[in-house]
């Protein structure tokens, strides 16, 4: 279910270049109509539904429409983003609503570590082991078969 522009919403992110989706979309699929100062999805097969455009859109202008078994027909997921944390607000079919609020990360563009301050060499390329297992789950070994 790819994400869709809801037009009326839209407001291009007042003029500028760049629209917040444009941005963030990992697969470079929104654009900006800039006749209509609208974006939308320019190629919905290729729509990861990642929620990326969905959460940073100020306006809350894009959507998506979410599975059976994760929104049922009828409900909706919809975020809220703040400068700290996005707040997911649930609407079921029956009408009874949940919010659940999740911190965001904070870290400045350009400033986070690919390895996470782990140090890792060529034979961690061969291990079946995950990056940074075991010291990442505090522990000094992980558990293996017996040879």
């Amino acid at each position: 279910m790819p994400s869709f522009v809801i037009a009326e919403k839209c407001d291009g992110c007042k003029g500028q270049d760049k629209t917040a989706c444009m941005y963030i979309c990992p697969n470079d699929l929104m654009v900006l109509d800039k006749e209509k100062m609208k974006a939308y999805n320019r190629d919905t097969s290729q729509c990861w539904e990642c929620y990326c455009c969905v959460k940073i859109c100020p306006q809350q202008a894009i959507d998506v429409r979410g599975y059976a078994d994760f929104v049922p027909m009828g409900a909706s997921c919809v975020p809220l983003r703040s400068s700290d944390s996005i707040m997911w607000t649930v609407k079921f079919r029956n009408g009874q609503l949940k919010r659940f609020k999740f911190p965001i990360r904070t870290t400045a563009e350009g400033t986070a570590q690919p390895d996470g301050g782990y140090t890792v060499d060529q034979e961690d390329l061969n291990s079946p082991l995950l990056f940074t297992e075991p010291y990442s789950i505090g522990t000094a070994e992980l558990p293996g078969l017996k040879k």
